[in-house]
């Protein structure tokens, strides 16, 4: 199996990345496994997108790090590949990572992923669901009863009146962003100061306030689901709880200083999962990472969810080589019905 990761630049990638769990995996099951970065793809004469690609040395990696040298170093092969002999093109980059300094990159996997798409290859997750989750909106899609209260305006009246209906207390953050990067808890006591915070986050673009939720203050859960299903493997989960990184801090994301511990998937988390099954399916996407704070949604992340590497730790099972199995399910699915399936059913079948 040849397969394609789109990231974001390859020489920023590294070993605690889920992406590189799952390279590791494939290349180390024996699958040829490319990185390509959304500044190396054109569109050719051919009528075909190429990528100037990059793979390590093949052989077996015994640790992430020395698979994340291999490729970010002086030995790793190099070479620019249609898109379309690949069987699986994976978009891994994250769109809220170029915001500020890249902003025609943003879209660029996708825009580029559609073209090399009408030439055979499987794109993952399907770029035309992509494109409607390409921020924080996509949330309000799925049903009311599993999402927190909230509104997405520019509007600084409307927010502080929003604030006001839920007692004093909301979390702000930009429509579009990752890591934490503008997100507030906004409490009763904070109204000398929320002007500043609002002026803060619109410097990102629209603002959504959201209804701040007392279980949030334990951390929260991110579920992965893989084919609309929890990802699971030897009858474990793969999902982590994210404690905060201090008391003044209610950011769950890692990057902003939280830690991570085993989770404990509870019944009202699979049923939410299985509330959001069939819009997932629907929009062909194949992993994605839910985060979960007790029966409520609070985000959907379908481009680079983080984190399977402490799952992995965790729950002490690889699944990472399960995704590269239902891969290979995937291609064989392919071979044998000679793609008369849409790209997004075949992502999740």
């Amino acid at each position: 199996m040849k397969i394609g990761f789109m990231v974001n630049n390859v020489m920023t990638e590294k070993a605690d990345y889920t992406t590189t769990l799952i390279a590791l995996a494939a290349t180390n099951m024996g699958h040829d496994v490319w990185y390509i970065g959304v500044s190396q793809l054109a569109y050719g004469c051919d009528d075909a997108v190429h990528g100037a690609a990059t793979r390590t040395v093949k052989t077996k990696y015994h640790s992430l790090s020395a698979y994340v040298h291999a490729l970010q170093g002086i030995k790793a092969h190099k070479e620019c590949i249609p898109l379309d002999q690949l069987d699986i093109l994976w978009l891994r980059n994250d769109p809220a990572e170029d915001v500020n300094s890249r902003t025609w990159a943003r879209l660029a996997g996708v825009n580029f992923a559609r073209l090399a798409m009408r030439h055979g290859v499987l794109v993952l997750n399907d770029p035309r669901g992509l494109s409607e989750a390409e921020n924080k909106m996509y949330l309000q899609y799925f049903p009311e009863e599993i999402r927190p209260k909230a509104i997405i305006s520019r509007d600084p009246d409307e927010i502080k009146d929003f604030i006001r209906q839920q007692g004093g207390y909301a979390v702000l953050k930009p429509l579009t962003g990752s890591g934490g990067r503008n997100v507030f808890l906004i409490h009763p006591n904070e109204k000398a100061n929320i002007n500043q915070i609002i002026e803060a986050v619109l410097q990102d673009g629209y603002i959504i306030a959201q209804e701040y939720l007392k279980a949030a203050v334990a951390g929260d859960t991110r579920l992965f689901l893989m084919n609309g299903k929890p990802l699971t493997y030897k009858n474990k989960i793969a999902a982590i709880s994210r404690v905060h990184g201090g008391n003044e801090d209610m950011r769950s994301n890692i990057s902003a200083g939280a830690h991570s511990q085993k989770a404990q998937v509870t019944p009202e988390m699979l049923t939410l999962a299985e509330i959001i099954r069939p819009k997932l399916v629907k929009d062909g996407m194949f992993l994605v990472g839910l985060d979960i704070v007790g029966n409520k949604l609070m985000e959907i992340n379908v481009f680079s969810p983080g984190g399977l590497d402490s799952c992995e730790r965790f729950e002490k099972v690889k699944f990472s080589q399960e995704i590269v199995r239902a891969l290979e399910r995937k291609v064989t699915d392919i071979k044998y019905y000679n793609r008369q399936f849409d790209n997004a059913e075949m992502a999740v079948l």
